[in-house]
């Protein structure tokens, strides 16, 4: 007997909660156990009703870097998310993914395609169209391994992040160009950048590298050694 995956569907417009209320309807593998616009408690709601699947449409990444889909994850362990791309965007699918989303379909997708998409995810896999697999693996290429954590980090204070940063600078990557390979908005490499400076003292962008590995070098000396009088 087929299983039936109970949704949530989260949508700002009404037209589309509606229509996705009537195409899903008409699935027996699909049952819609709630539908709602974004609102500050909409997430209690969510909660109230315990989804196996959370259908939201693509404005569900607009809201402080989808802290509503970590807040709703936190709550239902086993939630799994699906979104509907209203405009589909290359930054907007990464942000998703990073953000726990697996199942990810367009606003062409058919019922039978949305509904499909609903129960593999259900099952337990992941599902995005083939146009945007390529956006993936080209993200996973690129992906800058992170720098092993050495004396001048800690003592440095360089989180994670920036110890990335430090491996990007040390490829000449402008800001736009880390702000792609890490998903995140240019401001925010901006500030890291900003912050990295002021820790290990830098006068400019171009300088950090050298200053960081100046550093472990300092540190890597050996230490004299007192010599001993003989006995």
């Amino acid at each position: 007997m087929r299983k039936v995956a109970e949704v949530f569907l989260l949508a700002e417009n009404r037209l589309l909660r509606e229509a996705l209320i009537r195409l899903l309807s008409k699935r027996s593998e699909v049952r819609v156990v709630g539908a709602n616009a974004y609102s500050p408690h909409v997430h209690q709601e969510i909660v109230a009703a315990r989804p196996q699947i959370l259908l939201l449409d693509s404005n569900g990444l607009g809201f402080s870097e989808a802290t509503l889909i970590t807040t709703l994850r936190s709550a239902l362990r086993n939630l799994r998310i699906v979104m509907v791309d209203m405009d589909p965007d290359e930054n907007l699918f990464l942000r998703a993914i990073r953000a726990g989303v697996v199942g990810y379909v367009l606003k062409d997708a058919t019922a039978l395609e949305v509904a499909s998409t609903i129960s593999a995810v259900a099952g337990g896999n992941a599902v995005c169209p083939p146009s945007l697999c390529m956006a993936l693996f080209r993200c996973i290429a690129q992906q800058v391994p992170v720098a092993p954590v050495t004396a001048w980090s800690s003592d440095l204070g360089l989180s994670r992040r920036e110890l990335e940063m430090v491996d990007l600078l040390r490829l000449r990557l402008t800001n736009k160009e880390m702000a792609l390979r890490l998903n995140l908005s240019e401001q925010t490499v901006k500030n890291h950048v900003h912050h990295i400076l002021q820790k290990v003292g830098a006068p400019n962008r171009f300088s950090i590298v050298a200053h960081c590995e100046n550093w472990s070098r300092r540190d890597l000396r050996p230490v004299p050694q007192t010599p001993q009088r003989p006995d």
